[in-house]
């Protein structure tokens, strides 16, 4: 037998940008990071969320605007092409197809980019074709929803649901560049800039206690979508979420563990219990609520930090229930979850805010138990007079 090992790093490096108003002529931030490819006449495509287009009257003709006075530096080889926004790219391949036929068609290469704009969905969408067109196009993101923002657009993961799971196909694929536009977050319904405010919380409960006191004082400000309030914790999200990728040792998520997904193994199955009837964030929510209880019950948190996350995610107006829980198959949801990691189950819990471990069984009936606490939380929140301070009480009768 003869062996040749091969082992080589490859260093990634790209910038996630803040700004306002991305296609105003007088902005120079796309222009600089089109420059930075180093080549002096670059060719793009741009793909846009047709909920950000129908959000955005003006936008279409605002980015060709922009584009023709970027010669020669930037050429548009067609104008915008708008796709289906939400979940539902994500479902079918037309969205991919679509893309990679316009690659083709206006010849594209290694070297030219796609520049996305919309929410999480079309991010994915647009990333995944992108990655996977001559093994590699450029992608600049341009994320127009909080959960985008702060999480989802920074991020090196893209994916499409196949099969009825949810991102089953998939790519490791770091994108050129993010720049994160402000003024797309004033077009937005409440709904959506509420969801995204659920992945700070993840994000502050397992890696930052001082963020998370901070999302705690500041959560009547959040709820009322203050700009201010808004603005700094998409980018102290943001930032927690690139650190853990740039220094958390498994960026491209080869072992079985994903921190990142404290909450999200019962989201996910939730979001396909009932098929995007409600939005990615409000099943975190959910999930981090569910979770955060079983920390509790196996007395890794205290009964007061279970509370202040409880309060918090409802003041924010956040529902923790969804009868759609009461259909949930626990253990084959865990025996998914596990399969999409590989390896062996890892569960992100909490040991007090800010602080996680990784949990390798879970207690089946137990959360179940959390489950149905959770509903009676629910039906207790509509009848205030006969709520109980302590969740355990329920746990434990």
């Amino acid at each position: 037998m003869h062996t040749i090992r091969q082992r080589f790093t490859v260093t990634y490096d790209f910038p996630v940008i803040f700004t306002r108003n991305a296609f105003d002529t007088g902005n120079p931030v796309l222009a600089d990071v089109v420059r930075q490819g180093g080549r002096p006449h670059n060719r793009a495509l741009v793909v846009v969320d047709s909920e950000v287009a129908g959000q955005n009257p003006t936008l279409l003709e605002q980015i060709s605007r922009f584009g023709d006075g970027q010669s020669p530096l930037l050429e548009f080889v067609a104008p915008p092409v708008v796709i289906r926004g939400g979940e539902i790219c994500k479902h079918e391949p037309v969205e991919v197809q679509q893309i990679h036929s316009l690659v083709e068609r206006h010849n594209l290469c290694r070297h030219s980019f796609i520049i996305a704009i919309g929410g999480g969905a079309v991010l994915d969408v647009a990333g995944y074709a992108a990655a996977t067109a001559h093994r590699g196009i450029r992608l600049i993101r341009l994320p127009t929803t909080v959960l985008a923002q702060n999480d989802a657009g920074v991020g090196v993961k893209n994916g499409v649901n196949a099969f009825g799971r949810k991102n089953f196909l998939g790519t490791f694929a770091p994108p050129f560049a993010v720049i994160n536009d402000f003024q797309f977050l004033a077009t937005l319904p409440e709904r959506d800039l509420r969801a995204g405010i659920a992945e700070a919380v993840k994000v502050a409960l397992i890696r930052d206690r001082s963020f998370f006191d901070t999302l705690y004082a500041d959560r009547a400000g959040l709820a009322r979508f203050a700009q201010p309030s808004m603005e700094q914790m998409i980018i102290r999200c943001a930032e927690l979420h690139l650190q853990h990728i740039g220094t958390g040792g498994d960026p491209f998520e080869s072992g079985s563990s994903r921190p990142l997904d404290f909450g999200h193994w019962a989201a996910h199955k939730l979001e396909e219990l009932v098929k995007g009837e409600i939005r990615h964030g409000e099943a975190v929510a959910i999930g981090i609520a569910l979770d955060s209880l079983y920390s509790r019950h196996r007395g890794l948190l205290s009964e007061l930090e279970l509370h202040r996350i409880l309060t918090l995610l409802e003041e924010l107006g956040f529902a923790l229930y969804h009868p759609a829980l009461a259909w949930l198959d626990v253990g084959k949801a865990l025996r998914e979850f596990q399969e999409h990691l590989g390896g062996e189950l890892s569960i992100p819990l909490l040991k007090g805010i800010g602080r996680k471990i990784e949990a390798h069984e879970i207690d089946i009936p137990l959360m179940k138990r959390c489950i149905n606490h959770l509903a009676e939380r629910a039906v207790r929140k509509l009848d205030p007079p006969n709520r109980e301070l302590d969740p355990l009480k329920t746990l434990e009768k």
